[in-house]
Formats: C-alpha cells, structure tokens, sequence
C-alpha cells in the first residue's frame, strides 16, 4: 500500500466500521446443510452507491436493487441468499425480490425501500419462500457487531474459503474504517456498469461520511480498476453486484470531491476492492495458478483491454499455464484475434522480464528457463505492443482438471 496512513485490521471485514451488524445462518437452501443467508444492517442509514452485471438477462434481485438505487434514498440492510441465483424467474421472481425486502425491513422496523437484496446460486428456480422467510427471520435474530465472518461464509458457493478485509486511517483527525466482504470462484468476468445509470458478490461498508456523488464517482472507478480487470472462466453471471454503504458514523468531515482527504478514502477503497477482487481469482475453481496480464504501450485503452482479456480468457493459455507450458505461440495468437489494433512486427513479449519475443518473432531464450517461470504459482506475462501509449492489467488463473470436475458435476 501506497499510504502508510492506512492500516489493514486485522481479521478485518464488513462489521468492522463503527455502526455495522451482519450475521450468516442456515436456512436450508443448500443440500449441503452449510450456511446459505447473510443479513448486513446498518444501524445508521447510509448512503449507496452500486455495481451490477451488464449481462442482459440480470437477476430480479438485481432488477430490484437497480431501481432502489437510482432513487438515491438511505439504505440500511442488505438481505442475502446462496443456493438459489433467483435468476430467469420472470415476474414472479421479481416479486420474490420485493418480498425479501419487504419481510426484512418489517423485522427490522425500517422502509422496504431501504433493503437491497442479493442472490446466488442455480438459475431458473424458483425460490422457496417458506425457507426464504424463515431464514430472513433467523438472520434478523443472529445480527451482531461481530457477525461479519459469519456472513462471509454464509454468501460462499463454490468457494473454498470466505473473503474478507478492512483498513483504518485517520480524515479530520477522526478514524475512518473501510470493511469488505466477497464471494466468486467461477463464472467470473464481471464486467459490471455503475449506477445510477457469480457470480460475484461483494459489499463494502465504511463509517466515513462522504457526498454521495463523489461515493458514486469513486466506486465506479474502483469497480473498473478492480473487479473488472479480473476473470476466473470468462464467464459473465447474471446477478454480479457490488455494493457500498457509508453511514457517517466516524463523524468526520463530509469528504468532498477534489480534497485530499478524497484522495486519501479513494487510495484505501481501492486497496479494499483490489483485495477482494484478487482474492476471487486466488480461490477461483480449481485453480493452481494466478497470472497477471499486463499490456503496454497500446493506440487505446480498447485495445489494451481487449488484448489482454483475449489472452486471460484464452482457453488454450490457461490450459498451458496449468501443464507449466511456456508455450507462447499460444499469447501471441490471442492477442491477434483479440480485436485490438497494433503492429505485430513491434510485439514483444515478456515472461516476468525474461524476453520471450522481440519484435513479433522469438527473443531466443531457452524453453527450460520459460518453463520455471511459468510453473510458479503465480507469474507476470507482459505484451508490449509499441504502438501507443495506453496500457492496463488483467488478473486471472489457469484452467485445471478439478474446474471440469467442479462445473459437470455442479448443483448447489
């Protein structure tokens, strides 16, 4: 981290900003009998800001939430199950969503317009609101101010181990805290657009009190620079979502665009996000290798993006990275089918800074050195195209037999 100001807590995670309660039980959604609803409540109404999946056939609780959003109004729960996505459900399925909230706001005496709700899980069923309701009522009655660990396992599906983080730092000499929660293993490439305007869950809660469009304007960001530039299988889901409540309760200054305490929270958020986000794809399904893809010297951000998610996404590369193949034939094929506009005869690829091509044909280093590099758990695969000044990073893993494995047989 940038700032020494900042501190990670330790066995941080959402409850750990002033003014946050959260809780995970079992509610029978899943056959496994593991814990399956999380409530996050905020005992301060805070203020909002979002991410959803641009994917068009988007869960009602994400249709639900869009709209709750883009009223800008005070939100201070967010219901949430696993085991069921709730996900091409039609009207009903939407009206499940109204239901949740509605039920969760009656517990908990507050405006159903203030719940956000959150599903994962096997699309196309139906929920079963007998259990659904039951669970709302026992995640009302489990909140506690150290409930977030019990939450993180609670929104789990494929994952092997909960994912959580918090940081603390000082603004107007009070101690603002920033926690965060997420859940993702495969069908991830979330590609999410910000509101107003996995499948990966993730929730955020901070203390800070902050104008609310410059909250907006830096999760956006934030979503851009961290989740998005992430993939485990290409795989877009249907109910992504990322979500931020900040309620004030620090009692600092109001942070306001173009302040340095604004640079300050924006440093800390984005480590929280980068965090979470790479910690997907270090648990992503069946994964043994975490691979940075960075892309230099592009004509466009486009083309640095679509060139570097070409190479992530690659099935052919990711099935070389698993087997400790160099083979780089493989990166610079992709990058040609990318989409991306550069001149092949300038290409030079790097593994770690070991040269692998220079201009567009082989740099000559032996394979056996490639081959370490590539059989390390994780490696850094650098394109530079030399033929702009745009560059970015992607962040994704390899494809193993256990991701096959995980995914024929799957069904929570």
């Amino acid at each position: 981290m940038k700032n020494k100001g900042i501190a990670v807590i330790k066995d941080g995670g959402i409850t750990s900003p002033s003014g946050f309660k959260s809780s995970g039980i079992c509610a029978g959604l899943k056959r496994s009998g593991k814990a399956d609803m999380a409530l996050i409540y905020s005992e301060t109404p805070a203020k909002a800001a979002a991410a959803f999946t641009s994917c068009l056939f988007a869960a009602a609780p994400v249709v639900y939430d869009r709209a709750i959003i883009s009223k800008g109004t005070p939100v201070s729960a967010i219901i949430i199950n696993s085991g069921n996505a709730n996900a091409c459900t039609g009207k009903k399925g939407l009206a499940n969503a109204r239901s949740m909230a509605k039920t969760t706001a009656g517990l908990l005496g507050i405006n159903p317009d203030s719940v956000l709700v959150s599903s994962t899980g096997r699309i196309g069923v139906q929920m079963p609101m007998d259990k659904i309701d039951g669970g709302i009522r026992k995640t009302v009655s489990a909140l506690s101010g150290k409930g977030g660990h019990d939450s993180a396992l609670a929104i789990m599906t494929t994952d092997t181990r909960p994912k959580e983080i918090a940081v603390s730092f000082q603004i107007s000499g009070r101690k603002v805290t920033i926690g965060g929660t997420t859940k993702g293993a495969g069908m991830i490439a979330p590609g999410m657009n910000a509101v107003p305007h996995a499948t990966m869950l993730a929730y955020v809660t901070t203390d800070a009190s902050i104008d609310a469009k410059l909250l907006d304007k830096l999760l956006a960001e934030g979503a851009d620079l961290s989740f998005n530039r992430i993939t485990v299988d290409g795989d877009m889901s249907t109910n992504d979502t990322l979500i931020i409540l900040a309620n004030g309760r620090s009692g600092n200054k109001i942070i306001r665009s173009g302040s340095e305490e604004a640079a300050l929270f924006r440093e800390a958020l984005l480590h929280v996000l980068q965090f979470l986000a790479k910690a997907i794809v270090l648990d992503g399904e069946g994964v043994t290798k975490f691979v940075t893809i960075k892309v230099l010297n592009a004509p466009s951000l486009k083309d640095a993006n679509l060139c570097a998610k070409s190479v992530a996404n690659s099935l052919l590369c990711k099935t070389a990275w698993f087997g400790g193949d160099p083979n780089w034939g493989r990166v610079m094929a992709a990058a040609g089918y990318s989409g991306a506009s550069f001149n092949p005869d300038k290409a030079s690829l790097y593994y770690e800074k070991t040269p692998v091509v220079r201009n567009g044909q082989d740099a000559g280093t032996e394979e056996g050195v490639l081959a370490k590099i590539v059989q390390k758990k994780e490696f850094t695969i650098t394109l530079d195209l030399k033929s702009g000044k745009a560059s970015t990073e992607v962040w994704t893993n390899d494809i193993s037999y256990e991701y096959v494995k995980i995914n024929a047989d799957y069904h929570t």
